[in-house]
């Protein structure tokens, strides 16, 4: 029976996955941990585990260079990307909107900064995943907490992830990342249920 605390640090361990995942091509060592992982689901219930079984199988087929190359292909190149991980892009139309302007407002108030160093807004998927690491493994109780993690993952992530993994998951290119789409959909899916659940 795993006790509430290996189910947290399940939860902000596949937050951190999904933030690294999706901020940039997986480095080496990710790849040949993810290929010899466990396809039973890394955290509770049926329901991740055959999105997870189906993504580990992805990385297991593909070398590192396709999924760089897919990767390049997907978020990266000149001007408009072909798939857009940036929350303000699905909420608004556009980069850098209200929904945005909004994120920092909260991020401040929650005592968080962008490092100067990221060239990417505070909107994309992988920064919004690492904020959700960050309020279920935080020493700060009073940011770290279930109430803050709910209110956030409402505000910020919920009301658009599902369009992103839609996106990716009709790309005629996406395979890894499809793959991935498809388990960061169940995941959300069991987020979103475990925090109704606290009414």
């Amino acid at each position: 029976m795993t006790s509430a605390l290996d189910e947290e640090t399940a939860r902000a361990e596949i937050y951190g996955l999904l933030a690294q995942l999706y901020y940039a091509p997986p480095p080496e060592e990710l790849m040949v941990a993810l290929r010899v992982a466990v396809t039973d689901a890394p955290a509770q219930g049926a329901f991740l585990e055959e999105p997870w079984r189906a993504f580990i199988g992805v990385a297991r087929e593909m070398s590192d260079g396709e999924i760089r190359d897919e990767y390049d292909a997907l978020f990266g190149g000149v001007g408009k990307p072909e798939v857009y991980l940036f929350a303000s892009h699905y909420l608004s139309g556009f980069l850098n909107e209200k929904p945005l302007a909004r994120l920092r407002d909260e991020l401040a108030a929650l005592g968080l900064a962008r490092d100067e160093a990221m060239p990417e807004t505070e909107d994309h998927i992988a920064y919004l995943c690492e904020v959700m690491r960050y309020l279920i493994a935080g020493d700060d109780v009073a940011v770290a907490n279930l109430t803050k993690q709910r209110e956030f993952f409402a505000a910020h992530l919920q009301p658009w992830v599902n369009a992103l993994c839609d996106a990716l998951g009709a790309h005629p290119s996406a395979k890894f990342y499809a793959a991935l789409a498809a388990f960061t959909r169940a995941f959300f899916s069991v987020e979103a249920q475990g925090f109704d659940m606290l009414d």
